[in-house]
């Protein structure tokens, strides 16, 4: 009989990788023995929060995941969406939130490499990243420290390994500043036809390490650091999180492109949290097999490394590629060309065997798992939980709407909020790869598709503040938005990716906001047509006791079939009528103006009507198929007020507008109802738009026109641009400290 090194004292050992007693003694159930300290540390991470979704899984169920367009859903390494002309995206969003707090550099680097990897492990070349970011007021040493490192480190690894940053968002709030979140995007192409999985395909098909040497930076980095809640002095984690090497990320990508454009692999793997266990556990239960595991074949950066350790590294730039013996020299010689490290780490074995992994490490077995035990079959908790009070009445309560509108504007510009955030993405490299139509700034970002005729858009959007005050509200605002954004470009709204970032799933307020946010997302979708193809959720974002706002962050993909019909947001030329579509309501509740005046976060978040939602997507897909845009620009956070800043500022043109009617100037200008986006249109334009709009039953109301150098609105303001711009342009960069 094999014996096993075993985990002593168990009792206590088992506590601090983050298992319950319970947990214990469901390992011992399914093995019928003491784990070894390699089993428990596997177990351990593969059964972590943020491994296992064992909080979660019973609510992301309710998320739609099925439509025409596509191809992979939820299970894999990333979504896939059919584009036609017989090509497909995949595309995933994933946090990286912990690491980041604990070292902003490579925190932020490895999680830009990681999502990166996903979605090279469909088979597809990453072409493009977003990030949605968010921290406490910049102006403090410490979130300077957390913003300056998380950028660098984005810039750092997307700059070199030549994958463009192409937008996302900043956002500032008191109640990050604990807890930083880090979420990244990345978008990929492929032949549709070319679907890679990660899953072996028979017993005896090979498993290849390939990639960078194996270290200790990294052990328990994601799965342990997102598993549980930060307190005081936690930088004593900072060799918990990985160490990034973009240039060795870059061959490694040439050399899985070459494999698998030539036909060589059957199956590939990224290496993430939790490592060669989490990798080797999953292929296998994907496949309903089990594999025997040689940890003598990794390079090791450490030979002193023990087997537990080699296990849960999550050192990065590693994959674990699938192949058939008789194509192995064939691999191998492709990975010695590109300069990449690789060597057989196991071999599958026939399902009828248990579906056992057995790890051998220097003459011992030091595991003897089910791989299904690891990867599928963990703890799944349908945890306490209360539900949301239902939102207070009186959105505008506590809102002062007798300020200056002028001032307001202005005070609104100059909020690190709603500025602009240039100084982010001037770090980034957001036209390598030539596919950058329209990149940061823009509503959304455009890429052209290679292989085809067609573009994609895409963005991430998200609101803490509205979800804290309604959570189904909340995460239902944030599809609508990223939807919108994208539809104000011209494209087609098609597929959605959410990164879910909450604080401890253990309190049942917060699994509650949490099932009401996934409902209201679910509901979201549904109505826009928007599959829900994968992502991420993120617990235990607190600190000391504080957490976070409740924060869905939605990525949308959305199709565009001319690049030359992309529709910028900004005021191009004067001469250009100024149209409001959407209905504008006094709905202030959880809005930047509120945030400003009063410090307060109470009231309703503006209603969402989404019937209305959809309509006003696809009356702006076909305005612009029709050439009628000149410009579309979403209204979101700071309103109207903001939206005209942002087009006049960007666009270098003025605008002269009346309000909309029926409501006091300084309500219609800072209200954040949804719903609405600004347009420019050629005059000649106007009459079909009227006639279009009125057509979708969606509200559109004429303001006025472009041109001349300011932003004026008889009786209300008369604001220079060039006083926008200074506003909107330096708020960020005085913040940090780096204007007078």
């Amino acid at each position: 009989m094999t014996t096993y090194p075993a985990a002593a004292p168990p009792t206590q050992l088992h506590r601090q990788l983050g298992l319950t007693d319970e947990e214990y003694q469901r390992i011992l159930g399914v093995l019928g023995r003491e784990p070894s300290r390699a089993e428990l540390a596997m177990y351990s991470l593969m059964w972590s929060e943020h491994c296992s979704y064992k909080s979660s899984k019973v609510h992301l169920r309710r998320l739609p995941s099925q439509g025409a367009r596509v191809l992979q859903g939820p299970g894999e390494n990333a979504g896939v969406v059919d584009l036609g002309d017989g090509v497909a995206a995949v595309f995933k969003i994933e946090s990286h939130n912990h690491p980041s707090f604990v070292e902003p550099f490579q925190g932020a680097a490895t999680g830009v490499g990681g999502i990166i990897r996903d979605i090279l492990a469909m088979g597809a070349r990453p072409a493009a990243s977003l990030n949605s970011l968010r921290f406490g007021d910049p102006s403090e040493p410490l979130q300077r420290r957390l913003l300056e490192g998380v950028v660098a480190g984005i810039g750092h690894y997307g700059n070199c390994v030549g994958v463009a940053t192409v937008g996302g968002e900043v956002v500032f709030d008191p109640c990050y500043a604990g807890n930083p979140l880090v979420n990244a995007l990345t978008v990929g192409f492929m032949p549709a036809g070319r679907l890679l999985t990660g899953r072996a395909e028979q017993p005896g098909d090979l498993a290849v390490l390939m990639g960078a040497k194996t270290g200790r930076d990294g052990i328990g980095g994601a799965s342990v650091l997102a598993s549980a809640s930060f307190e005081e002095g936690d930088g004593a984690k900072r060799p918990n999180v990985q160490v990034g090497d973009p240039f060795q990320e870059k061959l490694l990508i040439e050399a899985c492109l070459e494999l698998v454009e030539g036909g060589l692999l059957r199956g590939l793997q990224d290496l993430g949290a939790a490592g060669i266990s989490c990798a080797v556990a999953e292929v296998a239960a994907r496949a309903g097999m089990g594999m025997e595991v040689d940890l003598d074949a990794v390079a090791l950066r450490e030979p002193s490394m023990e087997a537990w350790e080699v296990l849960v590294s999550e050192s990065q730039e590693r994959m674990l590629a699938l192949v058939a013996p008789v194509q192995l020299d064939d691999v191998l010689e492709v990975c010695r060309r590109w300069g990449v490290l690789a060597s057989v780490l196991g071999e599958m074995t026939p399902g009828d065997s248990g579906g056992l992994l057995r790890v051998r490490f220097r003459g011992g077995v030091v595991a003897e798992v089910p791989a299904a035990s690891l990867a599928d079959d963990g703890p799944v908790y349908s945890r306490p939980l209360v539900p949301p009070d239902p939102p207070a009445t009186g959105a505008v309560a506590e809102v002062p709407l007798d300020a200056d509108p002028a001032e307001a504007v202005l005070a609104l510009a100059a909020d690190p909020a709603c500025a602009s955030k240039r100084w982010v993405w001037e770090q980034y490299d957001r036209f390598v790869g030539h596919a950058t139509v329209a990149g940061p700034g823009s509503d959304a970002a455009v890429l052209r598709v290679p292989g085809s005729g067609r573009a994609v858009a895409l963005a991430t959007d998200g609101n803490g503040r509205f979800t804290a005050l309604d959570p189904a509200a909340g995460a239902a605002l944030a599809v609508a938005e990223a939807a919108r954004n994208v539809a104000c470009t011209g494209a087609q709204p098609i597929a959605v990716t959410n990164c879910l970032n909450f604080a401890s799933p253990e309190r049942p307020e917060v699994m509650g906001s949490f099932a009401a946010a996934v409902d209201g997302m679910a509901a979201a979708c549904q109505a826009l047509g928007l599959p829900v193809t994968g992502g991420n959720v993120s617990f235990y974002n607190e600190s000391s006791g504080r957490p976070i706002h409740p924060t869905p962050v939605v990525g949308v993909i959305g199709l565009l079939e001319d690049p030359t019909a992309a529709v910028p947001s900004a005021f191009p030329r004067p001469g250009l009528d100024v149209w409001l579509l959407g209905e504008t309501r006094v709905e202030l509740g959880g809005s930047v103006w509120q945030r400003l005046t009063s410090g307060r976060l109470a009231g309703r978040p503006p209603a969402l009507d989404l019937a209305a939602e959809a309509a006003l997507h696809r009356l702006l897909v076909s305005l612009a198929s029709r050439r009628l845009l000149a410009a579309a620009h979403d209204l979101s956070d700071g309103g109207l007020a903001i939206a005209l800043v942002e087009a006049t500022v960007a666009g270098g043109v003025g605008a002269t507008v009346t309000l909309p009617p029926g409501l006091p100037p300084l309500a219609a200008l800072v209200s954040e109802s949804a719903s609405r986006v600004l347009l420019a249109v050629p005059p000649a334009s106007a009459e079909e738009l009227a006639t279009l709009a009125a057509e979708a039953g969606v509200p559109a109301v004429h303001l006025g026109t472009t041109g001349g150098d300011r932003l004026a609105v008889p009786g209300v303001l008369d604001l220079p641009v060039s006083h926008l711009r200074g506003a909107y342009e330096a708020a960020l960069p005085r913040a940090l400290g780096e204007l007078a």
